[in-house]
């Protein structure tokens, strides 16, 4: 697997391939989540000539660097680690050595060559395609084409890679493009060969006289033959060349209430996001998980696709005491060795503490009916007598005399014709409280927290978009709209909205005074 480095949880440095022959070209790819910040390629000069740099979007808000480096000789060469905006890339080693040589026969001014890191694949596996265009001669313009096969999809990824080899004896110049390959059903597979059609660059001599410099050249056809899904097989399909996971946080602590993450990290030699199954949450005994949205990252690492997964999970305890948190487990099929594996995550255990005073827990139900008592009524001594003291009697008299006054007040209420509470008042819920919704901004979904700010909101919100305009704070109307987006139309990553969400509604929310309406000057004129 190719060097990769996690310097920082969104900031990651790794090279296409480990390993490469003197003369040709490696790509160091630069992903950050850093607005506005590029990779500082300085401290790369001095052992490498450096290809154009390039930059595109990548998933979510992160941005994709990329550049390709020329090794100036040969050996372990280290890629020292680079500024990007306030962090720094880990270093990267890169071998260089003629062992690792597969030189081409040379084949005039111009000639093809294509590698497909696996000529026996399964179906459904993905297969990374790469195709190189040698050029001896100076090119004005060119055209490299690769036709998918039939019972195939291919796709072109990422951006062409330039460099320069000597084969033979003499300089070739060489432009690598790579595809994503997946084979659609079994049997053989055959794979057109690559095509290129350019314009030379000819001298004085040569326009003079009008030489044709037109230039084209044809790979090999390739045959591939697709292995079926093997019988037994684990479900869902899953080869790959291997499958690794991590824990990108585990904590071994914990309080009842309060949710703790668990961030579960896979890395799938030969997978794209779309064949990949979802990270399941665990089913832990004793708590409530939430699951986000997976994040992925799929890039070409040595020959071939390599994906990168990243799935948070908020574990609120429902009690204090030990608490099992079984770590995931996901099995696949082994494409080298032809056999059934399973990568697993040891489970946690986590220490759960009482919670906090005042904290929203989940109130464990009485075992038995609490006994009822009337408000009148006063507990008294078996025996039927009150006690000798008299601060106790003057305590009890008052008490008496309290209630006393009150049945009468209810009395005169009641008499006069009005109600104490009208209907609507009596079955009207208690407004939620802050706690409520911390609680719900820790562990519940958002549709849970949308729902309780319409109840906090006065008068009631019928909708989002209620709540929004009743907001006053200006950031949080912008971290629910963030959330909404994130959520609904797959606009910046769920995690960094939740985030968000609850910093902007620590203390509460923010609602707008409500409209003060003057009362009327005059009686009307004429009263009903």
């Amino acid at each position: 697997m190719a060097g990769l480095s996690t310097a920082h949880a969104e900031t990651r440095a790794w090279l296409d391939r480990n390993a490469i022959a003197p003369g040709e070209a490696v790509t160091l790819n630069i992903e950050t989540d850093q607005p506005g910040s590029a990779p500082d390629y300085t401290p790369l000069r001095d052992a490498f000539t450096l290809g154009p740099p390039y930059r595109s979007p990548a998933t979510g808000n992160r941005t994709l660097f990329g550049i390709a480096l020329t090794p100036r000789r040969e050996g372990a060469v280290d890629i020292p680690a680079l500024q990007v905006g306030a962090e720094r890339t880990a270093p990267q080693k890169l071998s260089v050595s003629a062992a690792h040589a597969s030189a081409p026969v040379p084949r005039g001014d111009v000639f093809l060559e294509s590698r497909v890191d696996d000529p026996a694949p399964y179906v459904q596996q993905s297969l990374g395609l790469t195709v190189r265009l040698y050029y001896a001669t100076p090119l004005l313009s060119g055209e490299l084409a690769q036709d998918a096969p039939d019972g195939a999809s291919l796709q072109r990824i990422g951006d062409d890679v330039q460099s320069s080899r000597e084969i033979g004896g003499r300089r070739y110049h060489v432009v690598e493009r790579r595809y994503l390959l997946v084979p659609e059903r079994s049997g053989p597979l055959e794979l057109p060969p690559s095509r290129f059609r350019g314009q030379g660059a000819g001298g004085f001599f040569d326009d003079f006289f009008g030489t044709d410099r037109s230039l084209s050249a044809q790979g090999a056809a390739q045959t591939l033959q697709v292995r079926p899904q093997p019988d037994g097989a684990p479900q869902p399909w899953l080869p790959l060349r291997d499958l690794e996971l991590e824990y990108g946080a585990r904590p071994d602590r914990a309080r009842a209430g309060e949710a703790v993450e668990i961030v579960v990290e896979a890395v799938a030699q030969g997978a794209t996001a779309a064949q990949f199954p979802e990270i399941p949450a665990p089913q832990v005994e004793g708590a409530q998980v939430f699951a986000d949205r997976a994040e992925t990252t799929e890039r070409f690492v040595d020959g071939g696709p390599q994906l990168t997964v990243v799935r948070r999970f908020s574990v609120v305890p429902l009690r204090p005491g030990p608490l099992r948190v079984p770590g995931t487990r996901l099995a696949w099929w082994d494409v080298a060795a032809g056999s059934a594996q399973v990568a697993s995550l040891p489970d946690l255990s986590l220490e759960v503490a009482p919670g906090v005073a005042g904290a929203s827990q989940a109130a464990p139900a009485p075992t038995t009916a609490p006994p009822t008592t009337s408000p009148a009524t006063i507990a008294l001594p078996a025996d039927g007598t009150l006690p000798r003291s008299p601060w106790f009697r003057v305590a009890v008299a008052f008490a008496l005399l309290w209630l006393a006054t009150l049945a009468w007040m209810l009395w005169r209420k009641r008499g006069s014709g009005h109600p104490v509470l009208a209907a609507g008042e009596r079955d009207r819920p208690a407004v939620p409280s802050t706690a409520d919704l911390r609680r719900l901004l820790d562990a519940g979904s958002f549709d849970e927290v949308v729902g309780l700010l319409q109840r906090m909101a006065v008068p009631a919100a019928a909708d989002l978009d209620g709540v929004i305009a009743r907001l006053d704070d200006p950031s949080q109307r912008d971290a629910l709209d963030a959330m909404r987006r994130a959520l609904w139309a797959g606009q910046g990553e769920p995690s960094a909205a939740r985030a968000a969400l609850r910093a902007a509604f620590r203390d509460g929310p923010r609602w707008r005074a409500p409209p003060v309406v003057d009362p009327a000057p005059l009686p009307p004129l004429y009263p009903p």
